[in-house]
């Protein structure tokens, strides 16, 4: 079973959202920031165990955009789940963010702790707790792709990308770096981002204020339930070293290392994402 939904969220914007499999519900937020849930499919055939509830992320995919831009926020992101969450009529909701999502999953763990079962902060992005990679870790990354065919071009495309270039073909050509193996799977999957993506909602996310991190770490202290964060062993975005004093924050959290495999593992190894995730899930 695959269905849209909609809901009104906190300050009258249209949310949409993809139900996906049956049994308990998993909550699934994206991450780009700013890209459509499309992405994660059924992370890698996830629900075929929980009941997924993807959510388009305001401004994404068949969400509507707010009036006021200042909603995208990664904060104000967070006020979406709760919503949701109100919506589905659950007391409790397991939760699941993959990158940016992982960072809007976090802030809706520390806002409203007593609402999630579990969480799963899959290939997170760091910024929000202060644990972004150092210039230390790209470096090591990049000496180790180096050799690749398409090192040159990808290289020269975060460059851009870093250097304020806002075009989502800039995006797309930097992709290789970003899964373990770069096959016609990991390239489809990368090309599809060019109909996804919008600079305004990654910009929004990324706004002044969005990041407080002493404050969002001490409220992961005190989050209780169990965490799995899931690092992977090819990740520039998510260095396992980092998701290792990520799993510290909390006082009941596991750290999992797929190894060989990038950011979107369930593109390259999908069985190993669904046993490990849904026997936590299911612990």
């Amino acid at each position: 079973m695959c269905s849209m939904a909609r809901f009104t969220s906190f300050d009258g914007t249209e949310l949409a959202f993809r139900e996906v499999g049956e049994g308990v519900p998993l909550v699934v937020l994206a991450g780009g920031p700013g890209r459509a849930s499309a992405y994660l499919e059924t992370l890698g055939g996830l629900d075929a165990a929980r009941r997924l509830v993807v959510l388009d992320n305001r401004g994404t995919g068949e969400s509507g955009e707010p009036v006021d831009p200042f909603t995208y926020r990664r904060d104000m992101l967070v006020r979406d789940v709760e919503m949701l969450r109100r919506h589905l009529g659950l007391e409790q909701v397991d939760v699941l963010g993959h990158s940016a999502g992982a960072g809007i999953a976090m802030g809706y763990a520390a806002d409203f702790p007593e609402r999630v079962g579990r969480l799963v902060l899959l290939t997170p992005a760091l910024r929000s707790v202060g644990l972004s990679p150092e210039q230390r870790d790209w470096d090591a990354f990049l000496a180790s792709r180096a050799g690749e065919p398409w090192f040159g071009e990808a290289t020269a495309a975060l460059e851009r990308t870093a250097a304020g270039d806002e075009s989502v073909e800039s995006r797309v050509a930097a992709s290789p770096l970003f899964y373990a193996r770069w096959d016609e799977r990991a390239r489809a999957h990368a090309r599809a981002e060019l109909g996804q993506w919008k600079y305004r909602v990654a910009a929004g996310y990324n706004a002044e204020g969005a990041f407080v991190p002493g404050v969002l770490r001490r409220a992961l202290r005190d989050f209780d339930h169990p965490v799995l964060v899931y690092a992977c062993g090819v990740d520039p975005i998510s260095p396992v070293r980092r998701c290792a004093e990520l799993a510290e924050l909390f006082p009941c959290a596991s750290l999992f290392v797929h190894e060989g495999v990038g950011h979107y593992p369930w593109v390259e190894e999908p069985d190993v994402v669904v046993r490990r995730i849904a026997a936590f899930l299911d612990a």
